[in-house]
């Protein structure tokens, strides 16, 4: 192929006419041997029908002789090259090919010489010097029982490959970012997996969430948001050795992996390389924004574990990282799986216990401070469980926040709370507020209004017998919170707020929600008498809310200590164990009805 004697300008001819007898001779023969019988023009056609398959083939085809050079092509090869028929007749097949199938195509050629039938896929440099992919099927051209040159039919498959290049990149790599996706890294993870148990190297896979990225994209929307990530992708992508060590997961999750590892310092170093390199503000929009991560970790020190175990446990670390408080990194331990496979125990009982109707109610009377008189009752819910008993909140609350149950779950704390307020009514109980906690996921639906209408049309209770205490947390988005609250209270429900002092605490809020009441937190109240920032901080939220025309009401209140603390500063009313423990439904009515259903209270000292 490296030069190819001239055998002469007839040579051309005659393979040009061997090409057409060798190519189309069994096609020929075929429709020769039909037509013998059905027309009277015999086999003498066959020349007619071979050079009008020359001539007006939609594959292109090539003679080519021994030394390699084009002798004749069977249409204008501009359109697919860029040469014309009379630059490439003589110009010889290996100077058109790219380098890197330049050996493929020589033993193509040498292999058809040979008496051979091949078909490859090649690459060649079109005349304006890109390259462009083609697939070449080749046939020994023969004449007298010797192979004289070859044919050479030519597609262009440029066009097919860009769009399976293009299949492949959707599939493995994540359009936005232009990282690999969660598919393309599980599967090099598998690799560097079984690389690393034969070389007995260590490795760990990280699993990183962005903190609070919903609040970027809500403040300078998804663009944005995106614009970040982008950024996060480039940062987080200089620490790592290979491209293919970050992938973008999903939404603003990514994982990396880690190999080469020495030891357990060396896997702390490089996540504190990793955390420092996101210190540094983005831009976004001309705005500084500083950003934090939670990263769960998992390292692989046995070598027995496979690509999804370890993403499950790095993600499982994750969570862990973002209960804590975020902003940091923990690797995954064995108590992490038993803690998560709890909760999710918790998360399907406490869907069949609902339907179960397992949960029941506890109430806790709340006490003026001036005449001991039970002014309200909450409600605390607690679960039956048929196997371990009374489960106290604190065990299936958070379970049922994450896990969205707390919805169906507070709706019927309210229901159940109307309707056995409205059952002691009917009893003859003298009328008194229950109330009852929202939980943020209950906040935040758009027809809780309408829930809570309709719950005190179905039990029959007066609205101004139900009063729901929110979180300060849940008043950050203040004009929000303000329309949802003035719609509660316009139907005469009461709210108050619960474990004040321990939020997002704002006199901005407190004077323009249409709030009753504050609660004091038990943390403020437990330390009253030792402590002296504590008592300093409860009467300045008696006083302050006095300030504002709100009520107090004191929580944890166990001592007589307390009680005197409060009394002194005028705190409205308390509720806590100095009271009464919480009660079953049955033992609260007995409470509410006992002549001496009042708190003797200790004296008032002068």
């Amino acid at each position: 192929m490296n030069g190819w004697s001239d055998n002469g300008l007839w040579l051309a001819a005659m393979v040009a006419g061997v090409v057409l007898t060798v190519s189309f001779a069994s096609l020929g023969w075929m429709f020769a041997r039909r037509s013998s019988r059905k027309s009277s023009m015999g086999p003498s056609y066959q020349l007619e029908l071979l050079d009008s398959l020359y001539n007006n083939s939609p594959i292109a085809f090539a003679v080519i002789d021994r030394q390699g050079r084009f002798i004749d092509i069977n249409r204008d090869p501009s359109d697919l090259v860029g040469f014309s028929k009379v630059e490439m007749t003589g110009k010889p097949f290996a100077t058109m090919v790219d380098d890197d199938s330049q050996d493929i195509t020589r033993q193509i050629f040498l292999r058809t010489l040979k008496g051979e039938k091949c078909s490859q896929e090649i690459k060649i440099i079109h005349k304006q010097g890109y390259p462009m992919d083609l697939n070449i099927h080749t046939s020994p051209l023969v004449r007298r029982n010797k192979i004289i040159g070859l044919l050479v039919f030519i597609q262009d498959i440029s066009d097919r490959k860009r769009s399976m290049e293009r299949i492949r990149y959707m599939a493995y790599y994540d359009d936005m970012t232009g990282l690999p996706n969660r598919r393309f890294f599980t599967n090099r993870l598998e690799e560097k997996l079984k690389i690393g148990k034969m070389n007995g190297t260590r490795l760990a896979v990280c699993y990183l969430d962005v903190d609070r990225f919903k609040l970027v994209n809500a403040s300078f929307g998804r663009d944005f948001g995106d614009m970040l990530l982008l950024q996060i992708a480039e940062r987080l992508s200089r620490g790592l050795s290979e491209p293919g060590d970050l992938a973008r997961m999903e939404g603003d999750e990514f994982a990396a992996c880690l190999d080469g590892l020495q030891d357990d310092e060396d896997v702390a170093r490089r996540l504190d390389q990793m955390m420092v390199v996101l210190e540094e503000p983005f831009e976004l929009s001309g705005v500084p924004v500083q950003i934090t991560v939670s990263i769960g970790v998992a390292v692989c020190d046995s070598g027995t574990e496979d690509a999804a175990t370890l993403l499950k446990k790095a993600d499982t670390a994750l969570h862990r990282v973002k209960e804590n408080g975020k902003n940091d990194y923990m690797l995954h331990s064995s108590d992490m799986d038993n803690v998560a496979l709890h909760k999710l125990t918790i998360q399907h009982e406490m869907r069949k216990a609902l339907q179960n109707q397992e949960f029941l109610l506890y109430y806790q009377p709340q006490y003026d401070l001036a005449s001991g008189q039970i002014v309200g009752m909450e409600a605390l819910i607690r679960w039956k469980h048929p196997e371990r008993g009374l489960v106290p909140p604190g065990e299936f609350i958070p379970a049922a926040e994450e896990s969205g149950i707390i919805v169906p779950l507070g709706d019927w704390v309210i229901e159940e709370a109307c309707r056995q307020n409205k059952a002691w009514q009917d009893a003859g109980i003298p009328s008194i507020p229950v109330s009852v906690n929202l939980s943020i996921r209950q906040f935040s639906q758009r027809n809780l209004t309408d829930k809570v209408s309709e719950i005190l049309r179905h039990t029959g209770l007066d609205a101004r017998y139900l009063e729901l205490e929110i979180t300060e947390s849940m008043t950050m988005d203040v004009e929000r919170a303000s329309q949802c609250l003035k719609e509660l209270t316009d139907i005469g429900v009461t709210i108050s707020i619960d474990d004040f002092g321990t939020g997002y605490s704002s006199f901005h809020y407190l004077k323009k929600l249409p709030i009753a009441r504050l609660k004091i937190d038990r943390s403020f109240v437990r330390d009253i008498q030792q402590d002296p920032n504590d008592a300093a901080i409860v009467a300045a939220i008696i006083a302050m809310a006095h300030n504002l025309q709100l009520q107090v009401i004191a929580e944890g209140v166990e001592t007589e200590d307390q009680v005197h603390f409060l009394r002194s500063h005028r705190c409205d009313e308390m509720q806590g164990f100095y009271g009464s423990k919480p009660l079953p439904s049955s033992e609260a009515m007995e409470l509410l009805q006992a002549k001496t259903n009042r708190l003797a209270l200790p004296v008032q000292s002068a």
